[in-house]
Order: C-alpha cells, then sequence, then structure tokens
C-alpha cells in the first residue's frame, strides 16, 4: 500500500478526525488600551446557518448525485460494471479530509439519486414508495460517507474504506425487517473480472475488491493532484511513484479473480423443462380472473408433453413452474386441484409447482410454497419461503399502518415465514428451492446448498414489475449465486425472465418478457462446495469489523490529536 496522504503537502491543514468545526478562524486583535471592546455579535439563526451550508456544499453535493446516477447505471439492466469502480473512487474523493457530518450528507446524496434509479421497478406500486425505500437505504450508505470521512486521514485509506463497504452492505441485509440486500457492489459485476472472487468469498468478496480498486484510484488521484504542489523534484517523484503504486495494485485487484478456479464438472445430470405460462398484463393487477394463469401453465405443460410424445421434445426428468404458477389454493379449490393434476399425468414426470395456500397451523395466514407434485401420488414434499417481503408479502405493524397508508390494505393477508430450507428430492434431482426475493439473500441461499442441493432452482413472479429492469437485476443475482456455490441455476418466472444458469454463471438460456415458453435443458448437478461454502459468513464479518476498528482508531487518533493541540504553545514557549 503506498504511503498515507500524511506524507503528502498540505495534509496538516486538514481538520482533525472527528472536528467538525472546519479550519479554525483568525484570531482577531486585542482592542487597544482606552478602546471599548467591540460587542459580540449574535450568533446567525439556524435557517441562516443551514442555507450557508447549502451554498457551501452545493458544488460538490451536486457531483455526488451525478455520481450516485452514474453508479445505478453499473447495474443491470444497463450493466456497466466498470462504473461501480469509478463510484466507489468519486465517493472516497468527495468524501476525503471532509469531518463527520460533511462525509454523512455527500454519502446521503450520492445514495438517494443512487438508489432512486436502481429502484424505479417500485414505480409501479407508486413512486412514493420508490422515494421512501431509497431514503431508507440512503441512511446506511449516509453512515458509510462519515465513517469514510474519518478513515481518510489514516495510512492505507483505501483499504479500510474497502472494508467499510462490506460493512455498510452487512447491515443493510440485515436491518431493517430483515434487511434489502439491492444495490450491492457484488450484484453490478456478476459479468465482471471480480466475479470468480465469489467462489473464494461469496457476494461479500466481491464487494471488498470492486470497493479497494475503486479506492485505490481514488488513491492515484490524489497523488496526481499533489504531484503538482508537492515540493522539490523529490517530493514530486514521491507523489509520483505513489500513484503508479496504487494503479498498480488497482490493476492487480482488478485481475485478482482471472486465476480462482470456478468449478464447473458435473457429478451428473438431469433433464429439466422450465414452464413459463405468462400472464395476461403486467402491474399490480396481472393475476386476472382465477384459474387463468394457472390455465396458462397447465396448457404449456400439455402441450409440452404433446411435443414429447410425438418426439419433437426429449422426455424431461422433471418439469418447473413459477411461483404463483396456481393462482388459486389447490388444497382449497378442487378445480385447481385438478387441473395441476391432468397436467402433471399427462407429463408424466413430477412437477415443481408454485402455489399460495393456507397455513395449516396459523389461521389467517399463507404459505408461498413449492410443491413437488407427482404423476402417481400427487402432491408431496414442499418449501414455504422463508423470507416474506415486507409491505408487499405481510404488513408490520398493521393495524397502525394500514390506516395512515391504505394501500396496504391490497395486502389482505400476511404470509407466514418458512422454518426449513428448501432441498426436496424431485424426480431423480435433488434440488434446493429458493423462492423469488430469497435469491438475494446469502445465508439463505448457503444454507440450500449446504443442506444438500445438487442444483438450485429460483422460483419467481415478475409481473408485477415486468419491463421495468426488475427482473434482469434478479436474474444477475442468479449469475452471482451460480458461481458463488458452484451450482446450476434455474430461475422459472411466471411472465420473464426465465433462464438456465450454468455453474461458471454464464446464462445459457432465457426466455423473453410476456411471452408462453417452455425451456428445455440438461443441467449438471455437483455435490462438492466451494471455499464460499465452507468459509460462510466469517470473511464478511472479519471485514466488516476491520472498518469498524479503523473508524474507532480514527476518533482515537483525532481526540488525542486535539487534546495534545493546548499543549503546544507552552511547549514552544519553553524552547
Amino acid at each position: 500500500m503506498p504511503p498515507g496522504p500524511e506524507t503528502t503537502a498540505g495534509a496538516a491543514e486538514a481538520p482533525a478526525p472527528g472536528d467538525e468545526r472546519g479550519p479554525a478562524a483568525p484570531q482577531e486583535a486585542a482592542p487597544a488600551a482606552g478602546e471599548a471592546a467591540p460587542a459580540p455579535q449574535a450568533r446567525p439563526g439556524r435557517a441562516v446557518r443551514l442555507a450557508r451550508l447549502a451554498r457551501r456544499e452545493a458544488a460538490r453535493t451536486g457531483i455526488a448525485a451525478l455520481c450516485g446516477v452514474a453508479f445505478a447505471l453499473s447495474f443491470p439492466p444497463y450493466d456497466v460494471w466498470p462504473l461501480s469502480i469509478a463510484a466507489v473512487a468519486a465517493l472516497a474523493l468527495l468524501t476525503r479530509g471532509r469531518t463527520a457530518r460533511q462525509g454523512a450528507w455527500t454519502g446521503f446524496a450520492f445514495a438517494l439519486p443512487f438508489f432512486f434509479v436502481l429502484l424505479r421497478w417500485l414505480r409501479v406500486v407508486g413512486y412514493d414508495a420508490v422515494t421512501g425505500l431509497s431514503i431508507a437505504e440512503a441512511l446506511f450508505v449516509a453512515a458509510l460517507g462519515a465513517a469514510l470521512a474519518l478513515v481518510s486521514r489514516l495510512r492505507a485509506w483505501p483499504l479500510w474504506g474497502a472494508c467499510l463497504w462490506v460493512a455498510q452492505e452487512l447491515a443493510r441485509d440485515r436491518l431493517p425487517l430483515g434487511g434489502f440486500p439491492w444495490g450491492r457492489l457484488a450484484f453490478a459485476n456478476t459479468g465482471s473480472p471480480f466475479t470468480p472472487l465469489a467462489a473464494l468469498g461469496g457476494a461479500p468478496l466481491v464487494s471488498f475488491a470492486v470497493a479497494l480498486a475503486g479506492g485505490l484510484l481514488a488513491y492515484a488521484v490524489t497523488a496526481a493532484v499533489n504531484l503538482r504542489t508537492a515540493p522539490g523534484t523529490g517530493g514530486r517523484l514521491r507523489a509520483a511513484l505513489a500513484g503508479v503504486e496504487a494503479l498498480a495494485l488497482a490493476a492487480a485487484v482488478l485481475l485478482a479473480g482471472y486465476p480462482v478456479p470456478v468449478p464447473v464438472k458435473a457429478d451428473d445430470e438431469v433433464k429439466v423443462a422450465l414452464v413459463q405460462g405468462n400472464v395476461q398484463h403486467a402491474g399490480m393487477d396481472f393475476l386476472g380472473r382465477p384459474m387463468m394463469i394457472l390455465d396458462n401453465h397447465a396448457e404449456a405443460t400439455l402441450q409440452l408433453a404433446r411435443d414429447v410424445k410425438a418426439g419433437r421434445v426429449p422426455r424431461p426428468d422433471l418439469v418447473i413452474w413459477p411461483e404463483n404458477s396456481s393462482d388459486l389454493d389447490p388444497f382449497q379449490y378442487p378445480q385447481a386441484y385438478d387441473r395441476i393434476d391432468e397436467a402433471v399425468k399427462a407429463i408424466g414426470v413430477p412437477v415443481l409447482v408454485g402455489a399460495l395456500v393456507d397455513h395449516p397451523g396459523q389461521s389467517g395466514y399463507i404459505d408461498n410454497k413449492g410443491i413437488v407434485w407427482d404423476p402417481k401420488t400427487g402432491p408431496g414434499a414442499s418449501y414455504a419461503k422463508q423470507h416474506p417481503v415486507p409491505f408487499g408479502e405481510y404488513v408490520p405493524f398493521r393495524s397502525a399502518l394500514s390506516k395512515v397508508i391504505t394501500r396496504l390494505q391490497r395486502v389482505q393477508r400476511d404470509f407466514y415465514p418458512g422454518d426449513h430450507t428448501g432441498v426436496m428430492r424431485i424426480g431423480p434431482a435433488r434440488l434446493g428451492d429458493v423462492i423469488c426475493f430469497e435469491v438475494a439473500y446469502d445465508e439463505i441461499v448457503r444454507d440450500t446448498v449446504k443442506a444438500g442441493a445438487r442444483a438450485l432452482v429460483v422460483q419467481t413472479n415478475n409481473a408485477t414489475y415486468g419491463r421495468t429492469g426488475q427482473p434482469e437485476q434478479q436474474l444477475a443475482m442468479s449469475r452471482l449465486r451460480a458461481v458463488e456455490h458452484g451450482r446450476a441455476v434455474v430461475t422459472v418466472a411466471t411472465s420473464g425472465i426465465s433462464a438456465v444458469v450454468a455453474p461458471d454463471g454464464t446464462v445459457q438460456q432465457r426466455s423473453e418478457e410476456f411471452t408462453r415458453d417452455v425451456i428445455s435443458a440438461t443441467l449438471p448437478l455437483r455435490d462438492g462446495t466451494t471455499l464460499a461454502d465452507r468459509a460462510g459468513a466469517a470473511p464478511e464479518w472479519a471485514l466488516a469489523m476491520v472498518g469498524l476498528l479503523s473508524c474507532a482508531a480514527a476518533l482515537l487518533i483525532g481526540r488525542r490529536a486535539r487534546t495534545d493541540e493546548p499543549d503546544q504553545p507552552e511547549k514552544r514557549g519553553q524552547q
């Protein structure tokens, strides 16, 4: 790591870490003998102070907002992943040498437009939902901005900054109400040179590497600036060498994923058919009349059976339907049960059916389930979604919030969280079922693989957010999970995007949105685990703790520096 900024010209003039007073004001000369002391000036009011602060921070705030928008473009559906590195570098530069409060404001100004652009697919629910969720998520990045400002005065600050990015994502993935992992650096890099690192340390290691490369890029920029102001030839040479060293390290981090082995060799294989039955229209009211979506999937499966009988396609070993492919509870509505049973018997192999069913033990609750339906024995093993989506699949504080936000009354019943992983035997294969947004959560997918899943199935219903970019963002997560766990991943959606992802993260087949489609594929099955599986969440917690300890060190050093300041004039007088 290049030497810290303390060695560069002008570093001593920066305010101490945590010191929010800014540069010291020049002291006024004492009044001469016989002159009246000037009357103390009244402190400006809060509104005046805020106005002055806004004017002073306007340019930096605008730049931060533009960088946040650029950061959003690194994610699907745009996929300009190098912008993720540039955005990290920009935030590091914008918070460098600032106070904690200034850093927090810059982080918030960066994150609010970022999340607003990234989560615009929520406009289907309402732009108030987009705004509210964006503000909530931006508060975590505001804390990151404050922390980046603190550690920017330490040596090796790009390293501490990268650890803080991981800490911010760790908190945001878990808080509040189970967290919301959208917008992680790793999810912008599911097809970049960083991606293979997921096999070593999962999504957190990918985020760390991207953040470290961005921090080193920022260091190189500061070295270039210092090159112009460094005193003498020796000072300029040191600044140039520091910049070159930082760029070389950034390049090394960027290329570090290439030698990482991504396990892809299959121990076995299974033939699968993914059925995308389609819906009538996008948006909140995609369901249409009862039985309509179920009929779409049943009819697509019946057509598949006719194609198999005619020899046009090979017979699959199993068939997978998406989340909510049965829009009625088959255990409560005989017509739904009979329709599913007809389709399953026609194809003659087990079908994984997605359905909403009444919870057997909790009256008034429903389960979002994947059910293995056998052509001979009917419904059998099942998996209930473990992580229902707050405000989409259940309403926290329902009695209070539903009176204020009447739209929440559309969620008539709360989903009940499942209590076990989705590993099930479906025909000849032992597959792990993960339902919809659960693919974004490290622990759920990792536990499913460690429980014995030989390949992963993501049942999803993205009809509400069709053609908004959300299906592409979710598919990117499936690609990362494939590399992270060395497993093939199939995503099956009611209206798209359904896809087959190889263990190396490449998309081998995919459907278009809002079309009826059946994808036939041979899926590799694997038993081995990656280093990321064996390490679990330990690398993430270790990196996050390093980041938090660096903040504590910066605060301690800053406090010690302020404590020593009053002693310095006295010491100079004694010399």
